[in-house]
């Protein structure tokens, strides 16, 4: 079984990344190259500003919402992470949620569905493999890449995707599930962390 978490990266009111997420957890869900696929919004997780006193390689773990996000992050075989671009760059949120933790994130994919304005965010998704690379993750160059996201927003604030981004998403998926069974046997190889 190949569990993908689709993990929402923005935080503020009034974002149109859990739009897109659930766009892309619609996608995934047709794609069907995953048995169990789960949208993880970081609003909901609310991990405070790393406040772990022991390096995350370790894993000694004081805080109980920092045993919960390993437990989630450890039980996924893949990734994708929707983010938006805020200064060029990605936003806070994401980059404090992926440095929590070091072993759960290790031989396991990630597509990126980045989000915005002219760039569509790929400036913040080509600054963000440069993180997970250093975590063992393997980013993806198939990507949803979405220009002028507040266009593609109904009345009811769903996304109403083109025939380019449904594209960019099976593509994405399809190298995801590819990759994911790549990988699997470097994770089952792996010592146990404990």
């Amino acid at each position: 079984m190949a569990h993908l978490k689709i993990i929402v990266a923005s935080t503020r009111p009034g974002r149109v990344g859990l739009p897109v997420a659930k766009w892309v957890e619609a996608e995934a869900r047709a794609h069907k190259g995953f048995d169990d696929i789960e949208l993880v919004d970081l609003a909901e997780v609310g991990l405070p500003f790393m406040n772990e006193p022991n390096h995350p390689r370790l894993g000694q773990y004081v805080h109980q919402h920092t045993r919960d996000w390993s437990k989630k992050v450890a039980e996924a075989d893949a990734f994708v992470f929707v983010m938006p671009e805020y200064n060029y760059g990605y936003n806070a949120e994401l980059k404090n949620a992926i440095d929590y933790l070091y072993n759960e994130w290790q031989y396991k994919p990630v597509g990126l569905a980045s989000y915005g304005g002219v760039s569509a965010g790929t400036r913040a998704a080509q600054m963000i493999k440069q993180v997970v690379t250093t975590l063992k993750m393997v980013p993806l160059n198939e990507a949803i890449s979405i220009p002028f996201v507040h266009d593609l927003l109904d009345d009811d604030r769903t996304i109403v995707p083109n025939d380019v981004m449904r594209e960019a998403a099976t593509l994405m998926l399809d190298e995801l599930a590819r990759v994911e069974a790549a990988l699997r046997p470097l994770r089952t190889s792996q010592p146990d962390s404990d």
